[in-house]
């Protein structure tokens, strides 16, 4: 039977230390301060933004909602972010993807400047994370590093398979892993037996996009199962990448759906916004 690593303590223990830092930068007269922007009515957007403010509350970092209607422009937008990049009273900057379709994400995400990219989308830190020295990390494979970390599990000399390669995901984790001394296997739509590789790592982040899609003849016995995908399944229950109920009595660690790599990311965003204050104000 695994042992669940708990998204929801191991973000605790985070956000606690980052109370205290922000305590630390606050005494040294240093406020810590997000920007977040939102464009448009997008429901589960709006359910991220309130969760990001009320995550800056609990720590004592400000923060500022920029909420934009449907129809404003690209130049409108590049406009806002320039602002906020000259703000020395701003530390980080986030805009809330997905943006409508008529908006270019890509110029969006360059136009931050890099040392207040609180989501680590700019290609400067993107390089930086790919060549080991990023101070600001991806939200989501941060998260993951920390939950290993919590339960002393190292990736040195192991065998670490991530299904999937998006930008957000699959890849920077897959920086991470190989970083830490991991040796790395990344498998996409185009791997050819996926079962076998899958089954001979002692690590598996499965970030798919697919419910369900891991099942127990492709995990290793004893192996750590990091499960990043959340569905919901025909019953409308909460469900991720991974079959829990026939994956977690052969695994020796694994992460629920829901509770456990969700509440990561936002514990990771809240570093990065600290992380940023420091670089912007020489403490690091």
């Amino acid at each position: 039977m695994a042992k669940i690593i708990s998204g929801k303590e191991v973000s605790a223990f985070i956000q606690s230390k980052m109370t205290d830092e922000v305590k630390y930068l606050n005494e040294k007269g240093i406020s810590v301060s997000l920007a977040v922007i939102i464009v448009g009515e997008d429901p589960a957007s709006k359910v991220y933004v309130a969760n990001k403010k009320k995550a800056c509350e609990k720590l004592g970092i400000v923060s500022y909602e920029y909420a934009l209607p449907e129809n404003t422009t690209q130049q409108e937008l590049l406009d806002l972010v320039n602002e906020l990049n000259q703000r020395a009273d701003v530390n980080g900057i986030l805009c809330q993807l997905p943006l409508p379709k008529h908006l270019d994400e890509t110029s969006v995400i360059n136009a931050i400047d890099p040392d207040k990219d609180v989501d680590c989308f700019h290609p400067v830190n993107v390089g930086k994370v790919s060549i080991g020295n990023g101070k600001l990390l991806p939200c989501t494979p941060a998260g993951i590093m920390e939950m290993m970390k919590y339960e002393g599990i190292s990736p040195e000399g192991k065998n670490c398979v991530v299904i999937g390669r998006s930008n957000i995901v699959g890849k920077p984790i897959s920086s991470l892993l190989l970083n830490a001394n991991g040796t790395v296997t990344t498998c996409h739509s185009k791997t050819k037996n996926l079962a076998e590789i899958t089954s001979q790592a002692d690590i598996l982040v499965a970030a798919v996009g697919r419910p369900l899609f891991v099942t127990a003849d492709m995990v290793k016995e004893g192996a750590v199962v990091i499960d990043v995908g959340i569905h919901r399944d025909e019953n409308n229950k909460l469900c991720g990448d991974v079959d829990f109920a026939s994956v977690e009595p052969k695994a020796g660690y694994i992460t629920p759906v829901p509770g456990g790599v969700g509440p990561m990311t936002i514990a990771m965003l809240m570093c990065n916004t600290v992380t940023a204050a420091k670089i912007q104000n020489g403490v690091i």
